[in-house]
């Protein structure tokens, strides 16, 4: 819930974004030095894999950034997002440039609180479920929100993405 014991984790600019917003979420955390993998992270907090989802940043032909999500078990279609975007073709653009992109690294990239909000594309598997998870911001934790909510949050579309 917002606003509810959330006082006990260091918060990241993700977690500000929805507590300025008034929006309704949990937080996961779990101990770790380094990035997991998406599916990882799903097992580690036991759950499905599914409903997890990872923050893949893109650059497209153009030289624009947009941001894709897609369950922790599938795999971004890179035309499929560049059609969804209205782009020719995009790529992932390298782990180093993500940060200053960003503000997030590597295991720890959310599509809420970015340093600037970049069109944004959900997996539309999301909308299969009443909440959905994603990271917070820091590796390690992860953020439970409804997919409704994220998409309003970050102006984001719905659309078939995956492979």
């Amino acid at each position: 819930m917002a606003g509810k014991n959330h006082s006990k984790v260091e918060k990241t600019n993700a977690v500000r974004a929805l507590e300025a917003a008034g929006i309704d979420f949990s937080m996961l955390t779990f101990e770790t030095d380094v990035a997991k993998s998406g599916l990882e992270v799903a097992r580690i907090l036991g759950q499905d894999p599914d409903q997890v989802f990872k923050t893949l940043v893109t650059q497209g032909k153009s030289g624009s950034h947009y941001v894709f999500m897609v369950p922790v078990e599938a795999s971004l279609d890179l035309r499929k997002a560049a059609a969804a975007v209205g782009e020719k073709n995009v790529e992932m653009i390298a782990s180093r440039g993500l940060l200053p992109l960003t503000g997030y690294v590597h295991g720890g990239c959310s599509p809420l609180g970015m340093k600037k909000q970049f069109p944004t594309v959900i997996d539309e598997t999301a909308q299969l479920f009443d909440r959905i998870m994603c990271s917070g911001g820091r590796i390690g934790f992860q953020i439970c929100i409804a997919p409704d909510d994220l998409q309003r949050m970050v102006g984001a579309s719905f659309a078939d993405i995956t492979q």
